[in-house]
């Protein structure tokens, strides 16, 4: 525990030092999906009167929209602190999953898997940028944690959540239903065969319920369906080329118009062929 607290207090230290300043827009840190100063902007629209999905620059959730501009006050040092909040929720969540996996307690092994969470560049450097996707990842890890729980209800709601504002979160139906199946612990030593696939259809019903449901009030947010074209949509086609640490951009920047839409699908189509296969072996 107290070297989870200095490993808090140390990101802590680097939020509220000036290093944040420098990265806040930094295109190798966030994308347009993931941009802070991007949702500092819809919002201030949204509280104008304007609709921030009328235009083509505002890609975030209307429900990361509605919370942004309703519960969380427009303080730069209070997004600090939120964002550092999460990152060391998540690395505690980190920690219970392999606690749940491996059936073991240790302290030592629990501090290295939340120093390599907190201190991990990859992860730190948005974090302090401000971008969106730290919120993604609590989501996600937060889910796999339920899931890894058997709270079946909670955890597709929370995934169904992260799909509203990272659609490709939705191929982790498969391995979460599975997890939710079998539970966490690791069987690469010893595989099994999955079986009895029907009863992996109920959570998946569900939790396009949840997604639905949550498209629903997406709406009634925004009041009408243009979010999804600057949303999901937009995830799909890759309308904004604005440079980032990807590489779909540079990609089809390059590309003639004429290919485009052949490797949009061939993109698309890999990542959703390969989930399946790969949750299968990895169990």
């Amino acid at each position: 525990m107290a070297a989870f607290g200095s490993l808090v207090a140390l990101r802590l230290l680097l939020a509220f030092s000036p290093i944040p300043e420098y990265l806040t827009d930094n295109h190798q840190l966030t994308s347009p999906l993931t941009s802070y100063t991007r949702l500092k902007e819809g919002v201030f629209l949204l509280k104008n009167g304007f609709d921030p999905y009328s235009g083509d620059l505002f890609r975030h959730s209307p429900i990361q929209l509605a919370f942004f501009s309703t519960l969380i006050p427009p303080n730069k040092y209070f997004y600090h602190l939120l964002w550092t909040a999460l990152d060391a929720i998540t690395a505690w969540n980190l920690s219970r999953i392999w606690q749940a996996r491996s059936k073991v307690r240790s302290s030592r092994r629990e501090a290295l898997i939340q120093a390599c969470y907190l201190l991990n560049p990859y992860l730190l450097s948005p974090s302090l940028a401000l971008s969106t996707s730290t919120l993604d990842n609590s989501l996600c890890i937060f889910a796999l944690l339920l899931a890894s729980q058997g709270r079946r209800s909670a955890a597709l709601c929370m995934l169904a959540l992260l799909t509203q504002s990272s659609l490709y979160s939705a191929l982790l139906i498969f391995p979460l239903t599975l997890l939710l199946r079998y539970g966490p612990e690791s069987r690469l030593a010893k595989p099994y065969a999955v079986s009895e696939w029907h009863k992996c259809l109920l959570p998946m019903a569900q939790y396009v319920v949840y997604v639905l449901l949550l498209a629903a009030i997406s709406t009634l947010v925004t009041g009408n369906m243009g979010w999804i074209r600057e949303t999901w949509w937009a995830t799909l086609t890759v309308p904004d080329l604005t440079p980032n640490v990807g590489l779909w951009w540079y990609f089809f920047t390059e590309m003639f118009d004429h290919f485009r839409n052949f490797f949009l699908m061939v993109f698309t189509a890999f990542a959703t062929i390969a989930t399946i296969p790969l949750t299968l072996k990895f169990q």
